[in-house]
């Protein structure tokens, strides 16, 4: 007789902190729901389950008769549950006493509502490093689970993986279970006869476990999979089917751990699954791993290669995306800073906004929407907001400093009251990079260049994957489709920050040339005065605005313009409106032109206050919607990222002192 094979399941559940309430409304209802009350109906299918933090605690609020059959199913044997960092941080790039308190948080949060402290956890987005051992080892993790392909890039063959491993670091030991690619790729994607039927194979070849742990999300959210697995009834099948094999049996992480001996000592390299290490690098190498990929595959030798195309790691978002490493190197700040803060000055609300602020969906960006989504990255601002301003209340800070926080090279002054704080690089645009409310908890200055991505070269060849040959469904990874129109110019790049007052001067028989080599000249109080020998430029934080003062010398001549990228949370819904002369122009995600303006109002109800913007001298004002082209499981598609308001002055019909004011106002 064959020895049953042990079917290790386990699926991982998370929504972004800071998703919206309908997108979570949709995701138990298609997906949690359907997936719990299925698997409650079979008590013999054990498998394992995480569920982050955040939306954890969103589902015992909204469905607690759901929560309810979760813990009944841990009582009795059939579901173990796995922990992992609380608002679900790659632990790879927050501190060791943060990677502590996020898991420990979420490892007393499931015994206290649903009854089981894990004993395994669930590494985010799979990013391998040594450097997180001690921490989980540290906070009675005893395993963790990988991708199959972290332990083919250590020189393990794909035979050798059908049990779990042992590693260490710095005297800490953690156990490592491989997850097979190849059962990510086939569950639930392939008919569910076919997907026992392997599982059947690799009990004939002798295997001992089959280790699958992947999104739950891939059975019900992504396209065409709630019609397949449960109105054609793929889950049902599947369960049913493996039930009725004798070659195969179902177990928890946790009893195949305590049953099984390790397979021995493993150092695994800085990696996360294949997928990422493409995503991760820039787009021209990018594109070229992508075709190493591809030639390997079309030459048949891609199984044997994968190993050694590793392309880049998940920390290289960080250098891609200045956006992405400035929020990253402020959270850090602000932990180190809250670190500081003697522990009878600290309150539970600043850890939780630390917390929320490490969250990982928001800094970076691969199939789905991640750092190209603004409501994401708002809720880390959010957070760094909140907590920053909880600091300074009790933990005096300099009204004005200088740092070069995002270790580029260049410093930046924070200048601060306690309404507001603006932030300029001393990179020779002196512009605005980052303008805070401290009332609303918003970065104004929270938007995202515009670059060029690798699969941008999918809609410039017009390739189109939509249809799945075979009887199954296609993945998520190999769809190529299209939300929107895209047109040429919505993928040029950026040559600028999209900062606020980046500045130039068109003269009257040529283009426009950047004011890029400002120096700075002063610093006093909460003002910074500049000067590229032509234009001297002063930015003066106020109470409740920031001004900005323009002096043109003799010389200067022709069209000067400034443009104001503002992130206004409602971007192009109907929350967010323009007045001017006491009408409504439009709204944030129409273009709008006004002559001779000398004030404009920008309402916003989802943030719940205004700007205002006041000119000494009238502007020609045109103000347009900045998107970006992103792809998501769902296909291509355009985001709103800013309101980008460009205002021209002809130097010649204007005094040669110019002010431009930005008040924020809140409703009390």
């Amino acid at each position: 007789m064959t020895k049953p094979i042990s079917l290790l399941l386990g699926v991982h559940a998370h929504q972004p902190v800071g998703n919206f309430p309908e997108v979570l409304e949709e995701a138990h209802l298609r997906c949690y729901r359907p997936f719990i009350h299925t698997l409650h109906r079979y008590p013999g299918f054990r498998f394992a389950v995480h569920f982050s933090g955040w939306l954890l605690d969103w589902l015992l609020q909204h469905y607690p008769e759901d929560m309810a059959l979760l813990r009944e199913m841990v009582e009795r044997g059939q579901v173990e549950l796995f922990g992992a960092g609380d608002t679900e941080p790659v632990l790879a790039v927050i501190p060791y006493r943060d990677r502590v308190g996020q898991v420990t948080r979420l490892s007393d949060k499931l015994e206290k509502k649903l009854g089981q402290r894990p004993q395994g956890a669930w590494l985010t987005e799979r990013v391998w490093e040594a450097t997180v051992v001690p921490a989980l080892a540290d906070t009675r993790i005893r395993y963790v689970t990988v991708d199959d392909y972290h332990f083919l890039c250590a020189g393990k063959s794909a035979a050798e993986l059908d049990g779990y491993y042992t590693t260490e670091e710095d005297g800490r030991r953690l156990d490592l279970f491989p997850i097979s690619e190849e059962l990510r790729y086939r569950f639930p994607f392939s008919p569910a006869g076919e997907a026992v039927a392997y599982l059947e194979k690799l009990a004939d070849e002798g295997r001992d476990a089959a280790v699958y742990f992947d999104d739950i999300e891939k059975f019900g959210i992504w396209p065409e999979t709630y019609e397949w697995v449960y109105e054609k009834g793929w889950l049902v099948n599947f369960i049913e089917g493996v039930l009725d094999s004798p070659k195969i049996r179902t177990q928890r992480y946790a009893d195949y751990h305590a049953a099984a001996r390790t397979r021995g000592v493993v150092y695994l390299p800085t990696v996360s699954y294949s997928e990422m290490n493409e995503w991760t690098l820039p787009a021209p190498a990018a594109n070229e791993y992508a075709d190493l990929v591809a030639r390997a595959k079309a030459e048949g030798r891609f199984g044997r290669d994968k190993a050694f195309l590793r392309g880049g790691m998940w920390k290289n978002f960080l250098s891609r995306y200045p956006e992405s490493n400035w929020m990253h190197k402020r959270m850090l700040a602000l932990s180190a800073r809250l670190e500081k803060l003697p522990p009878d000055r600290r309150k539970p609300a600043m850890l939780d906004a630390l917390y929320r602020a490490q969250a990982n969906d928001a800094y970076w960006h691969g199939l789905f929407g991640g750092l190209y989504l603004p409501h994401l990255r708002r809720a880390v601002y959010h957070a760094i907001v909140e907590l920053e301003g909880a600091l300074d209340q009790c933990d005096t800070r300099p009204a004005r400093e200088k740092h070069d926080i995002d270790l580029d090279g260049r410093d930046e002054v924070f200048l601060h009251n306690a309404a507001l704080q603006a932030v300029v690089r001393l990179d020779g645009n002196a512009s605005v990079i980052e303008f805070d409310s401290y009332p609303l908890r918003h970065n104004f200055a929270d938007s995202l260049m515009r670059q060029t991505e690798h699969y941008h070269r999918k809609i410039h060849l017009g390739e189109n994957h939509g249809q799945h040959e075979g009887s199954g469904i296609a993945s998520a990874h190999d769809r190529v489709a299209f939300k929107h129109e895209i047109l040429p110019h919505d993928l040029a790049a950026d040559v600028r920050p999209r900062g606020l007052f980046v500045d130039s001067i068109r003269p009257w028989d040529g283009a426009p040339a950047a004011l890029q080599d400002y120096r700075i000249e002063a610093e006093r109080g909460l003002a910074l005065s500049f000067t590229d020998g032509t234009v001297e430029k002063r930015v003066r934080l106020e109470e409740n605005g920031l001004d900005v003062i323009y002096r043109f010398g003799p010389e200067a001549c022709g069209v000067f313009a400034t443009r104001i990228n503002l992130a206004m949370p409602s971007c192009d819904g109907p929350a967010g409106r323009f007045v001017f002369e006491g009408r409504v122009p439009g709204g944030f995600g129409q273009a709008v032109v006004l002559e001779a303006a000398r004030e404009l109002l920008l309402e916003d109800d989802v943030l719940g206050g205004a700007v205002k913007l006041t000119l000494s001298e009238p502007a020609r004002l045109a103000s347009s919607p900045h998107f970006s082209v992103s792809q998501s499981e769902a296909g291509f598609e355009k985001i709103m990222q800013a309101v980008t308001l460009t205002l021209e002055w002809p130097l010649e019909n204007i005094r040669r002192e110019l002010r431009v004011s930005l008040e924020v106002m809140h409703k009390p």
